[in-house]
């Protein structure tokens, strides 16, 4: 895990799917050896790719080992919590979600949509003051880094305002102090970046899955417990604010009579929704203000990437809007704090290419002209030509093309069969020939041009062998016949039948084992296992031998033993005298000398 990074790639778990090319919006995706890992300065955090990975492989930082540390270190750490809680946590109440947090060591909980609450008015102040140019909302960090990076023309109408969390760490601090610790938890993965650019505002950022995590660690079933009086929300509940995770929830709370024929203010969700709403949008030069309220996920935060996925949009916008205390009166409200500017990040860095360049790289990957581009989308681009950018780009490999892997697969089976000396052929269950070599054609059908077998009215292996049953045989059983000598004409055809996809496609290799060439082989072949006969028995012959003549010597000495007269030794002898050692030493001695004169002549 990279601490740098809220989205990083477990690269043991990436298996060449390329889902998450097809599905990252902006295309920030590195391939590089088969794995897919995230290009930080290209991505907009919207967190699609973590979702679509069919693996897991695409994890999120886990940020819960700092929230730990941060209560430890501070007296008083409060949560921002996000206003879609509602529609996440729906087990139990409000309450017994306050005090399952205060039993985590929690000093109180508060709502970020009291921070949306203040970004809202400041953003109809800006529109009194500024109704001659459209303004880009800057809620959702996602949408303002997909605009920043990708959309530069437009990057100059993002309001200059603050998250809505960020303004709620502003409210938190001026209420407690600029001491106390905050720990925001949501649905959002992108608000981690804000955390890491902003730590003097807001210290860790917490999934709502993280949180369920903590829970279970903790053994805490949040909603069986019993809430208290003091188990609210501080300072106070939040009101229209908690309008702000579903779209168009941002505009209710800057003008209250807004209805869906106001020109004045659009709302669009969704990546894809966003850059088509987006294009033009500088050319207009509206009389009484333009403002563009835009969410990265569809349907807005309550379709975030660590949300609950088994509730409908429909039924997630019914939730919030039905439970959101909407005070009509207030609004549009007068802004009373001071929201700073937050640095924008540039646009990303988008190499462009020539149309050589581009063919030059398609060319590579076996695409010589525009016939070729097949638009197939297999490698998770859209067009071959964004792939081919792509390949310039060294984000992705020429592996990841579907038609150029098959191709070349088709090329090495065909270059493979076109050089074997064998005949070669491939049939499928309908005894239909898939695949054949000329060798093949010219063993058995030498009247058929072998470039035009394959495309015969009915290329059925009945028409081409008379042996069809082994390849019926074969395809019936699944057992494969190896090594069999045929009779065919008048030559012998020593061949094998096998299975190569089981009861489906089997293959066939014969040999004329009659033509000289393959004669010559047969009878090296023979004679190589000849030889090493021949070698093993001489080798079981010696060692025979020398175990026999081993075992003879041993008989015959001790025959010599046996017959060979013995001294005995007299007790009283002195050493060297009669009877003595040294007289017995030069018997033996004797005697040895007669073993070896009858050894030389045995």
């Amino acid at each position: 895990m990279n601490l740098l990074r809220p989205i990083y790639t477990e690269k043991r778990e990436c298996q060449d799917c390329y889902k998450c090319v097809r599905n990252c919006p902006v295309k920030a995706i590195k391939v590089e050896n088969g794995c897919a890992t995230v290009v930080a300065d290209l991505c907009i955090l919207c967190g699609r790719c973590v979702s679509a990975c069919p693996n897991g492989a695409k994890r999120v930082r886990d940020d819960l080992p700092r929230a730990r540390q941060l209560l430890t270190l501070r007296k008083k750490v409060v949560v921002s919590l996000a206003p879609s809680y509602a529609v996440e946590f729906t087990e139990g109440r409000p309450a017994q979600l306050i005090r399952a947090l205060k039993q985590l060591g929690f000093w109180a909980v508060s709502e970020t949509a009291l921070g949306a609450q203040q970004v809202s008015a400041h953003v109809a102040r800006a529109l009194r003051e500024r109704p001659d140019r459209p303004l880009i909302s800057s809620a959702c960090p996602s949408a303002v880094g997909l605009v920043a990076k990708y959309h530069p023309r437009q990057a100059e109408l993002i309001s200059t305002l603050e998250s809505p969390v960020l303004a709620h760490c502003r409210m938190l601090r001026y209420h407690y102090g600029e001491d106390v610790g905050v720990v925001f938890v949501g649905p959002c993965i992108a608000k981690k970046v804000e955390a890491d650019r902003n730590t003097e505002l807001l210290n860790v950022v917490l999934t709502f899955e993280d949180l369920r995590a903590w829970f279970e660690q903790s053994k805490i079933a949040w909603s069986d417990l019993e809430e208290q009086p003091e188990d609210r929300f501080f300072p106070e509940p939040a009101q229209e604010g908690t309008l702000y995770p579903v779209d168009g929830g941002m505009i209710a709370g800057i003008r209250s009579d807004c209805g869906v024929h106001d020109p004045a203010f659009m709302a669009f969700s969704g990546i894809e929704s966003i850059e088509r709403g987006l294009a033009g949008v500088e050319e207009l030069h509206p009389k009484s203000g333009l403002f563009l309220e835009l969410l990265a996920c569809e349907g807005g935060c309550v379709g975030g990437p660590k949300t609950r996925c088994d509730v409908g949009t429909a039924r997630k916008r019914y939730q919030v809007l039905t439970a959101a205390s909407y005070p009509s009166r207030k609004i549009p409200r007068k802004p009373d704090l001071e929201i700073a500017a937050p640095v924008p990040c540039g646009p990303a860095a988008i190499a462009i290419y020539s149309e050589a360049q581009v063919r030059q790289a398609l060319q590579a990957v076996g695409k010589f002209s525009f016939e070729d581009e097949r638009n197939c989308g297999g490698c998770g681009y859209e067009t071959c030509r964004a792939f081919g950018r792509a390949l310039l780009d060294g984000k992705a490999e020429r592996a990841m093309c579907v038609t150029y892997m098959r191709q070349l697969a088709l090329k090495k089976a065909n270059a493979l069969l076109r050089t074997m000396p064998s005949a070669v052929a491939i049939v499928d269950r309908n005894l239909t020939l898939l695949e054949c070599n000329e060798n093949f054609v010219r063993m058995f059908a030498p009247d058929v041009d072998p470039k035009t077998a394959l495309r015969l009215e009915e290329p059925r292996i009945q028409r081409l062998v008379p042996f069809p049953n082994l390849f019926q045989s074969v395809l019936n059983t699944g057992e494969d016949i190896l090594d069999k000598d045929l009779r065919y004409r008048n030559t012998i055809l020593h061949g094998s039948i096998f299975s190569i996809e089981k009861q489906n496609v089997v293959g066939g290799v014969f040999q004329d084992v009659t033509r000289p060439a393959v004669q010559k082989e047969q009878i090296v072949r023979k004679a190589r296992e000849v030889i090493q006969k021949n070698l093993a028995t001489v080798q079981q012959i010696a060692y025979l031998l020398g175990e026999n003549a081993a075992e003879s010597e041993i008989t015959l000495h001790s025959i010599i033993e046996s017959f060979s007269p013995r001294v005995e030794e007299d007790p009283g002898a002195e050493p060297g005298g009669p009877g003595s050692a040294g007289e017995d030493e030069q018997a033996q001695h004797d005697r040895d000398d007669d073993h070896h004169d009858w050894k030389r002549s045995y």
